[in-house]
């Protein structure tokens, strides 16, 4: 359910109600945990947040006149997901939030390469995902992003 909102308030009031509550808090923990540096924005349909163009000039690989993407949140049609682009890039970030998830959730983990799926609103980690947000800096970020690009060029 790809959202055609211009800005994150347009987006939030579009959700269904009962996303709504689930979506705020998780936007919330993101802002509050996630490093100075990554900018909220609308981005591929979702609330995203970004390293800008003014703190990282080249932008995106696949659209140089993108900003550098990190992390996006979104409400698809069975699932709120939760795309880290961290946790898809460096494979010690990805097992510290697997071995930590079981500790923070009775549910079972569903992701993706990069996506964490959370299908039922009241069993969301926010705790997990507040501590998740503090572990990737815009710096780091970036070098681990360029680091993946030399190897793929």
């Amino acid at each position: 359910m790809q959202s055609t909102a211009t800005t994150v308030t347009e987006y939030l009031d579009a959700l269904p109600e009962e996303r709504k509550t689930a979506i705020q808090q998780l936007r919330d923990v993101i802002n509050e945990h996630l490093p100075a540096g990554f900018k909220e924005t609308i981005g591929y349909g979702m609330i995203g947040w970004v390293i800008p163009h003014s703190d990282y000039p080249a932008g995106y690989h696949c659209n140089p006149k993108l900003p550098l993407p990190f992390l996006n949140l979104a409400s698809q049609k069975n699932f709120i997901a939760l795309y880290h682009m961290g946790i898809y890039g460096n494979s010690a970030l990805l097992k510290w939030f697997v071995d930590e998830y079981p500790k923070h959730s009775k549910t079972k983990l569903d992701m993706g390469k990069s996506c964490v799926r959370f299908k039922k609103m009241n069993d969301i980690p926010f705790e997990l995902i507040a501590e998740l947000m503090t572990k990737v800096t815009p710096e780091l970020w970036i070098e681990w992003y360029e680091k993946a690009l030399k190897r793929e060029g």
